[in-house]
């Protein structure tokens, strides 16, 4: 028992084969499309995206931007992708501030929201979208280190942000939770990460029926991507896996980081204000349940 009170967490993104991040990969990441046509959806809103330097945060950044938020990212450790991103938002007119640092950690959460309410007074959305996964074959190779490390990074990240956030959440607000196919078909390779997106899906679920939660008319939904080509898999995934990776789906490819970003404006927009405690699954058309 003493032991297992002085379990330690590992660093962030420990033992990734190559840094996640955009220049690191062999075909560069699409998290724009010249096809979306903005609406004003998001027009004045105050949006928080952890984990928006790069991949689906970047793109729903970028979409939010053009729909007229003001947005907050964090990340972790990529600069470029992070001033690449920033720079974007700034050229589409969008008010931006940048963070730096571990979502795990919750006093990380309370500056966020502490300098993000400093500014601009109160919050409109809050994607929990942050993430990392770690490939082991077998279960004997899983670390307790690496257990806490992946729910603190994944699941625990999503309770700090929304306890911080809450008090300044307007009325009709919207939690948007990433969470993955993962959660629903498993992964024998991300056992730990499967089981951090079965906890998101619970933890959505759960959220949107509080009734505090209720009270301020807040609507908690999640969106569950499948194989998406982000710098997080050629991070995560030796180049064996990679061969096949993403070709399970009726539509036999990857998708792109662009193509999930819609999701995440209807969910935070005015258009889903009958959606609450639900996943839209963005995978390429495999079918499943929940």
């Amino acid at each position: 028992m003493s032991e297992e009170k002085n379990i330690k967490t590992q660093e962030p993104k420990k033992d990734y084969l190559i840094d996640d991040e955009s220049k690191n990969m062999d075909r560069e990441p699409k998290v724009e499309s010249d096809t979306y046509k903005a609406a004003g959806k998001l027009k004045g809103k105050v949006a928080i995206i952890t984990g928006g330097d790069s991949g689906i945060g970047a793109a729903t950044a970028i979409l939010y931007a053009k729909e007229g938020a003001k947005v907050a990212i964090t990340y972790y450790s990529s600069d470029d992708d992070a001033k690449r991103t920033k720079n974007r938002l700034e050229e589409l007119g969008a008010d931006v501030l940048v963070f730096k640092g571990d979502v795990g950690d919750e006093s990380f959460a309370q500056e966020v929201v502490k300098r993000v309410t400093d500014k601009w007074g109160s919050i409109d959305v809050l994607v929990n979208h942050a993430g990392e996964q770690h490939y082991q074959e077998s279960i004997l190779d899983i670390t307790a280190e690496q257990i806490d490390r992946t729910y603190r990074t994944n699941i625990f990240s999503q309770f700090y942000f929304v306890k911080a956030a809450f008090p300044h959440f307007n009325d009709g607000a919207s939690i948007i939770n990433t969470s993955s196919i993962t959660a629903y078909q498993g992964n024998p390779t991300l056992m730990d990460y499967s089981g951090t997106n079965g906890a998101r899906v619970s933890f959505t679920r759960s959220l949107s029926q509080n009734p505090e939660v209720i009270e301020k008319k807040i609507r908690v939904n999640s969106v569950a991507p499948g194989p998406i080509w982000t710098p997080l898999i050629p991070a995560t995934f030796p180049e064996e896996a990679l061969e096949s990776w993403g070709k399970d789906g009726a539509l036999g490819r990857p998708g792109e980081a662009y193509e999930l970003a819609p999701a995440y404006v209807y969910l935070a927009s005015d258009d889903s204000s009958y959606v609450s405690g639900q996943t839209i699954h963005v995978n390429g058309g495999v079918v499943v349940n929940g």
